[in-house]
Order: structure tokens, then sequence, then C-alpha cells
């Protein structure tokens, strides 16, 4: 479900959650990224090569420091990731319930947040 509604900005849902947390945070570290999305930093490394043959994402090394920012195509695709966003929610929502739904999310930031501990 979620693959096919991200296929109108042509992502996958890892690839876009990722620049959309760049898009949220411009200059964000690659250890900060693999901490906010709960992914290996190999994982991460991965999804950025990819962001950035597609022009959407650039790395700069300052000293041992990498950042890695939004390109203005990445930033020209937000609304339509957003319409996503709210097109997959809305899925499920569909399919769970509204109230289901709403309990699944706070349940899944729960467990993440006790997965950090």
């Amino acid at each position: 479900m979620a693959i096919e509604v991200w296929k109108e900005v042509d992502l996958p849902p890892s690839h876009a959650y990722l620049l959309m947390a760049v898009l949220e945070e411009p200059g964000i570290q690659p250890s900060a990224l693999a901490a906010e999305l709960h992914l290996q930093p190999s994982t991460i490394t991965r999804l950025v090569e990819k962001l950035e043959s597609k022009k959407l994402l650039v790395r700069t090394t300052e000293g041992k420091l990498t950042n890695i920012y939004p390109t203005p195509k990445a930033k020209e695709l937000l609304p339509a990731m957003k319409k996503c966003i709210q097109k997959f929610s809305g899925k499920y929502a569909s399919l769970l319930g509204k109230d289901e739904s709403c309990k699944l999310v706070k349940d899944i930031a729960k467990f993440a947040d006790k997965l950090d501990i």
C-alpha cells in the first residue's frame, strides 16, 4: 500500500521519509538521520547515495563532519510528499477505522520510544 502511494513522487517510502527529514533539518548529519529513522548508518548511506543520484540531496564535508542538504528539486517535491502522507494515512484509516489507526500510530510511537532506551 505504501509503495503504491509513494509512486506518485517516484520514491520508495524509505527514501521519501529520509528526504523529508533532511527537508525538515537541512544540514543534518547521517548519524542523526540514523537515530531519527531507526536505521543502520550503512542504510542511511545507501539511501543518501540514491537520493544524490536523483539530484535530491547533496552532501558536504567539513573536517570530519558530513552534512546533508536538500536540493531545490527536493524542495519542490515537498507539497507532493505531504499529499502522499495524507493519502497513505487515509488508506490505512479506511482499512482499520479511524480509532484503530490512531491507536496504532500511538502504539508504534510508544514502542519506538521504549526501544530507544
